[in-house]
């Protein structure tokens, strides 16, 4: 007779949530991380392994910021990134760094998984694995102030962050004089559901 084994059932994204935020700081930025990691945790969104972090990265963030918890460095939903495809990653670095609030390794770990992000389909908020896009707003209004600033329209933030790009690069490409006569304004502007 074989001894059965008892598993234990699989967490849920708010139970992750809440044991990260108990070992953490409780800082704001630990607050999005946890609901970034908890989600990443479940196989929402589309972060990768480590979540788009080198390894030595994604070690210090568990380390400064939820002390105690570890975590497999492998994607959950077995996603890897691909980074070839993304032509602009070094200068989707280069703008986030550019407003960032300040010069730290936290600062560096969120532009990497921001920028990781960016390489899903989806809202940049469900890509990432934040609950809600009031979330990222938040998220980027404390660590990039000036750039969050300059979405007095409230685009979409994926949308927004490649916008800043190709004006950056003085390239226009809307067939319209101003974004409220455009036909693709509902897409780029409309609510996120």
């Amino acid at each position: 007779m074989q001894a059965q084994v008892k598993l234990s059932p699989a967490l849920t994204r708010q139970q992750h949530y809440d044991d990260l935020l108990a070992s953490s700081d409780g800082s704001a930025n630990s607050v999005w991380l946890a609901q970034i990691i908890a989600s990443w945790l479940v196989g929402e969104g589309v972060l990768p392994d480590r979540l788009g972090l080198n390894a030595d990265q994604f070690l210090q963030l568990l380390d400064q910021r939820f002390t105690g918890h570890e975590l497999s460095e492998c994607a959950p939903s077995g996603r890897n990134t691909d980074f070839s495809r993304m032509l602009e990653k070094q200068d989707l670095e280069q703008l986030l760094r550019q407003f960032s609030a300040a010069e730290c390794a936290e600062t560096e770990w969120l532009i990497a998984i921001i920028v990781a992000a960016c390489l899903g389909s989806d809202h940049l908020w469900q890509d990432l694995g934040l609950w809600s896009r009031p979330e990222l707003t938040a998220l980027l209004k404390h660590n990039f102030p000036g750039l969050a600033e300059r979405n007095h329209k409230d685009m979409k933030w994926k949308k927004f962050l490649y916008k800043q790009l190709c004006e950056a690069e003085g390239l226009y490409v809307c067939r319209a004089p101003s974004c409220e006569v455009c036909q693709d304004y509902p897409r780029c502007f409309g609510p996120e559901e």
